[in-house]
């Protein structure tokens, strides 16, 4: 499949979700109400409540704010940081003396984040338009990366995680929250555009998923939490083969 065909459909997608007008992704459960689509993807009730309602879309396959080990004065990125959910949740445990930034390559989820920090008064956070692919950071820049079901979007995970280890300072870490299979998905599902969107078709083997962190320069790569992934109308030859995976990985 084509990458560019690729990305522009993602950025299609979900520009529409920013306008809530399409938020059954494959990323989210199939509950209808965005706080409880949250909530089964991890987050707490008080989490929710502490940061900008807007910024909820019911979107991720886990909480990695939950398990990074974040720490006051911490610099956090947070890769396809959407409307922000993960970022702010970050942005109150680093603390005014830290900073979270959040990159996205889709222009509406950045202005829907930069609005939310707005609403919700914070000043220790950024947005940046960018691929994760091609980050618009310095090398060794961040303490924490999180990242919340979105490598699995991108057609060259390899480049994404060479970025990453890139802006990391030394000794840093890294927390994702991602898809991946047990075994390899039929053809004609990897080369589907809906399914590549909603999280499913790039999902990767797990074992060449690690492997790919692995190549990009990172140590004690290992998965923290992980659970079968399903959804309603999940193909079902499918069924038992997706994985909600939390990975932590070290520069």
């Amino acid at each position: 499949m084509e990458e560019d065909k690729i990305k522009q459909m993602v950025k299609d997608r979900y520009s529409q979700i920013t306008i809530k007008e399409e938020t059954n992704c494959s990323c989210c459960s199939d509950d209808n109400n965005l706080y409880e689509k949250a909530k089964k993807a991890g987050y707490s009730t008080e989490e929710l409540k502490s940061i900008p309602e807007s910024a909820i879309y019911g979107l991720g396959c886990g909480n990695p704010t939950a398990l990074a080990g974040l720490k006051e004065g911490n610099v956090v990125l947070d890769l396809g940081s959407g409307g922000g959910i993960d970022v702010f949740l970050a942005a109150n445990k680093v603390g005014k003396s830290g900073k979270v930034i959040g990159v996205d390559m889709t222009p509406e989820m950045v202005e829907t984040g930069i609005e939310n920090a707005k609403k919700g008064g914070y000043e220790n956070v950024e947005f940046h338009l960018g691929e994760i692919e091609n980050l618009p950071l310095e090398a060794n820049e961040v303490d924490v990366i999180i990242s919340n079901c979105v490598i699995n979007l991108t057609p060259d995970k390899f480049k994404a995680y060479e970025e990453a280890y890139r802006v990391l300072k030394e000794e840093g870490h890294l927390l994702v929250s991602d898809l991946v299979t047990d075994g390899y998905l039929p053809e004609d599902i990897k080369r589907n555009f809906q399914a590549w969107s909603s999280c499913i078709s790039g999902a990767l083997e797990k074992e060449e998923y690690l492997k790919i962190i692995k190549k990009a320069g990172f140590r004690d790569v290992e998965i923290i939490k992980q659970h079968y992934f399903t959804e309603p109308e999940m193909d079902e030859r499918l069924i038992g083969k997706i994985f909600s995976i939390q990975l932590k990985a070290v520069k």
